[in-house]
């Protein structure tokens, strides 16, 4: 259990990284925010992947990478738009 942990952190922290780059314009996130959706978005592409049959959740397989990837670039865009209400707000 303490290495699939791990692996999801890992593995989010790259899939965190690949939202990041695949996502236009600059993002004024945090490398934890970054960690913390990419392992979000692993868990969602896992789950997703699951319910198609392809393993479990933890397990890596090329269709929950995707899935994970897809889900961090969403909540990359949905975190940076909440982000950027509140920056512009007060002057």
């Amino acid at each position: 259990m303490v290495m699939d942990i791990l692996g999801l952190i890992v593995v989010g922290l790259i899939i965190g990284a690949l939202a990041r780059l695949i996502k236009p314009g600059k993002q004024r996130m945090s490398i934890l925010v970054t960690l913390i959706l990419g392992v979000v978005g692993a868990l969602i592409g896992g789950f997703i992947a699951s319910l198609f049959g392809t393993g479990d959740i933890f397990e890596l397989n090329i269709l929950g990478f995707i899935l994970a990837v897809v889900a961090a670039v969403l909540l990359v865009g949905v975190a940076e738009g909440l982000g950027g209400r509140n920056r512009g707000a007060v002057r």
